[in-house]
């Protein structure tokens, strides 16, 4: 049950590493609202790399962002955090690898292998973490902004590539934690002390001949 489990978890972290770099490569982050409007002649877009407006005819055109110091600290924070989540993700499906309890690789001991595939399965939780809060993050600024009755800019809403980041970060947290799950393989499997069949003899001083076997 607990390889199966393994397995399960890498593969939610693999599946959760491709939608979240799905979503940073995604150019709807957020997307300019229809509320109150009557005609529609142009559409603008943004993601944490550059904005676009597409006009009635389907043409879209982008421009990137020049600098990134002159950018808003939720979108300077947001990119950190991404890139962030792709790299943890990533040493979580290496070290989870060389940790599964199905895949030999050497003589690596199964104690070894579980603290390696626990150990991939906390950064694949942290990864996770770091997806959802960033996605939040910018969420949560595009709704201050729509709510804002003094914003004098273009009102925009959450787009899709918010959605697959909270997706891609769900299936990272729900990953980690089954490959978290082999950490109880991680201990050793005997207690120290005692063991069955050992045999402890006493010998009496008065008599050395005799001995008492305790089995």
């Amino acid at each position: 049950m607990s390889t199966a489990m393994e397995a399960v978890g890498f593969f939610m972290c693999i599946v959760g590493f491709l939608i979240t770099g799905a979503s940073l490569a995604n150019d709807y982050w957020k997307i300019s609202t229809v509320s109150g409007s009557v005609i529609i002649s142009q559409r603008q877009f943004e993601n944490l790399w550059h904005a676009c407006a597409e006009n009635s005819a389907g043409i879209a055109e982008c421009r990137d962002f020049e600098s990134m110091l002159s950018l808003p600290t939720h979108v300077q924070a947001c990119r950190a955090l991404m890139i962030i989540t792709l790299l943890l993700c990533l040493g979580c499906m290496i070290v989870s690898l060389l940790g599964l309890k199905c895949i030999k690789i050497g003589s690596t001991a199964n104690e070894t292998k579980a603290k390696m595939a626990t150990a991939g399965g906390i950064l694949c939780i942290l990864g996770g973490l770091c997806c959802i809060i960033a996605c939040s993050w910018y969420a949560f600024q595009v709704v201050q902004d729509f709510n804002n009755p003094f914003y004098g800019g273009v009102k925009f809403e959450l787009g899709a590539g918010l959605y697959m980041g909270w997706a891609g970060g769900s299936l990272c947290i729900l990953g980690g934690g089954l490959l978290c799950s082999s950490c109880k393989r991680a201990s050793p499997g005997g207690k120290k002390g005692s063991y069955p069949g050992k045999v402890y003899t006493a010998t009496a001083r008065s008599d050395p001949e005799s001995t008492k076997a305790y089995v």
